[in-house]
């Protein structure tokens, strides 16, 4: 079941990636000469119009071949000039180049929709399972087993909109509507500053009260759009946590021996997949916008060196030369291959241990 799991949540993402790259070429008119599911030797194909489709023996991912997509094979003699990628306008070369990574995001979006709808919302219930010492709390007498059900007078339902209000009083006084077996009261509590290790490891100042969570579990449930609304703020959660992520490694907070590479994507894809569909949907949302953005990277090869190749061609308003993008590309390969590498034998060495 894990093996398959993978194979599907990979293949998909990587294939879901062309499919944007294709549709948006077809739309535009640019001709498509391939389109394979799949890498490596053909299982079986057809033709229809100019384009081939293919069903490869690899099922991870696949590829889309557009009509004068290289420089040096710009002309085909068997397609129309005006069908041509590189006969196109940037911008348009620019709408198919992006477009792989917007079905990301799309897929990222709708995947979280079809959880809200039909999951709801889940979250940790607003109730207090412990009150630390010496605290804000512990001097505003909370108890454990309180429930916060407003904060100045706005209703929460989840405890992560507790923290979100607690951050953004940065020490000012909150007004707790607390419930209290059955018994209604209002508390005052002052957030005080004070040190914590965030998620990638880092002593930070911030405003706390002293309390901790229950193991609580509430869910809400959302019309569709609630959901949409909802799964759009979570796929961009899911982008800020890439790029927060990358900036981490960049300042040497994440090290280089925490880099994931396939064998560890493997891994979690499995595990969700044996816990349950909704699981293992939230994670291929989480993937599936990842990977959008990790190809809108300014890196040659990848989408983002592309889009970024196309925009200097719009402002000198000529295209970069064939040498200077065969050096890009081969740039761009060398620092794919390093890094993956990297990954690999990272998950190697954990799977070692």
């Amino acid at each position: 079941m894990g093996a398959i799991a993978v194979l599907l949540v990979l293949g998909g993402l990587i294939f879901f990636h062309e499919l944007g790259h294709f549709l948006m070429a077809r739309s535009l008119g640019i001709g498509v000469k391939a389109f394979a599911l799949g890498f490596g030797p053909r299982i079986f194909s057809f033709t229809m119009g100019m384009t081939e489709y293919r069903l490869c023996a690899v099922p991870l991912g696949g590829y889309v071949m557009l009509a004068g997509e290289s420089p040096e094979n710009a002309e085909d003699p068997a397609i129309p000039t005006e069908r041509l990628f590189s006969a196109r306008p940037v911008w348009q070369r620019m709408a198919v180049v992006a477009a792989g990574p917007m079905a990301n995001f799309l897929l990222a979006w709708g995947l979280y929709w079809a959880l809200f709808a039909s999951q709801g919302q889940m979250g940790l219930a607003p109730v207090i399972e412990k009150v630390l010492p010496e605290t804000p709390a512990a001097s505003a007498h909370l108890a454990p087993g309180d429930t916060i059900l407003t904060v100045d007078g706005q209703p929460i339902i989840f405890w992560e909109e507790l923290t979100e209000k607690i951050q953004a009083a940065e020490g000012r006084t909150l007004v707790l509507g607390v419930k209290r077996g059955q018994e209604r009261l209002n508390v005052s509590v002052a957030p005080e500053m004070r040190p914590r290790k965030n998620i990638f490891g880092e002593t930070v100042s911030t405003p706390m009260m002293g309390i901790m969570a229950a193991k609580e579990i509430v869910t809400v449930e959302l019309n569709a759009i609630q959901s949409l609304k909802l799964s759009g703020k979570e796929t961009w959660r899911a982008v800020v946590s890439m790029v927060t992520a990358l900036i981490k490694m960049v300042e040497r907070v994440i090290p280089a021996d925490a880099i994931g590479g396939p064998i560890l994507i493997a891994q979690l894809i499995s595990k969700e997949a044996q816990t349950g569909i909704v699981g293992l949907l939230a994670l291929t949302a989480a993937l599936s916008a990842n990977l959008g953005f990790v190809n809108l990277l300014p890196i040659p090869v990848l989408d983002g060196g592309h889009l970024v190749i196309f925009g200097l061609e719009a402002v000198t308003r000529k295209p970069l030369s064939l040498r200077a993008r065969a050096a890009a590309i081969r740039v761009g390969i060398a620092m794919l291959a390093a890094l993956m590498i990297l990954a690999t034998y990272n998950d190697l060495r954990r799977l070692l241990q």
